[in-house]
């Protein structure tokens, strides 16, 4: 089994590689850039740009059939409210969030409806269906991404394959806790416990489950 895993680097991508590699799949990570090693097939690319991710697709393609795409690719920008936040913080957020699953998600569909199976993983965020005061731009791109996996999964009905997402509360890696030292840690959803939670829906097993928005939000 190819998973396709975007994001791989930081955090969670590097619980999400190493809990695939442990289950016995064959792992090709996707970065812009690798800053080390690592045991599984890498690729470069920029997914938000259509040659990125289709070039990401040719190159996963030579390996075999892609039976999962595990999408990971996000970023936050926030911290003022909607009357402040600028033209290049809302570009920054819908390209990054938004443009780059609708990319990356558009390159990997023909192949798996080719082959009539496929499973379809997006990581989302509380914030799209919860009021996130002062990080618009963040939440309305997460909230898009909710709706474009569902429409996926509507679309993809009866041929094999499944969408859906998983919304995130906060997670529990080195920058976040960077970011918010007085935090209450131990109430953060771990990369692990996501990573968990992915393998499963990417997995066979998973086949009843479609255009579903699963919460996972640890003890906050």
């Amino acid at each position: 089994m190819s998973v396709l895993i975007t994001g791989a680097t930081g955090g969670l991508g590097n619980a999400v590689c190493k809990a695939f590699a442990d289950a016995g799949k064959n792992v090709i990570g996707v970065a812009r850039e690798w800053p080390e090693n690592m045991p599984f097939t890498m690729l470069s690319a920029d997914l938000t740009t259509t040659e990125g991710c289709n070039g990401m697709v040719e190159e996963a393609l030579k390996q075999g059939p892609i039976d999962a795409l595990v999408h990971l690719v996000g970023g936050y920008t926030g911290g003022t409210p909607l009357s402040d936040t600028t033209d290049s913080a809302w570009d920054r957020m819908l390209n990054l969030n938004l443009r780059s699953a609708f990319l990356a998600i558009r390159a990997v569909l023909k192949p798996m409806l080719a082959a009539q199976r496929g499973r379809i993983v997006a990581i989302g965020s509380r914030a799209a269906v919860e009021p996130s005061p002062n990080s618009a731009a963040y939440a309305v791109s997460k909230a898009g991404l909710v709706a474009l996996v569902k429409n996926v999964a509507a679309e993809s009905t009866g041929t094999g394959v499944t969408a859906n997402i998983v919304l995130a509360s906060t997670i529990d890696t080195p920058p976040n806790r960077k970011a918010m030292p007085k935090a209450d840690f131990s109430k953060w959803v771990t990369p692990e416990s996501i990573a968990k939670l992915l393998v499963w829906l990417a997995s066979d097993e998973s086949a009843d489950v479609n255009g579903a928005v699963i919460p996972i939000y640890g003890r906050s």
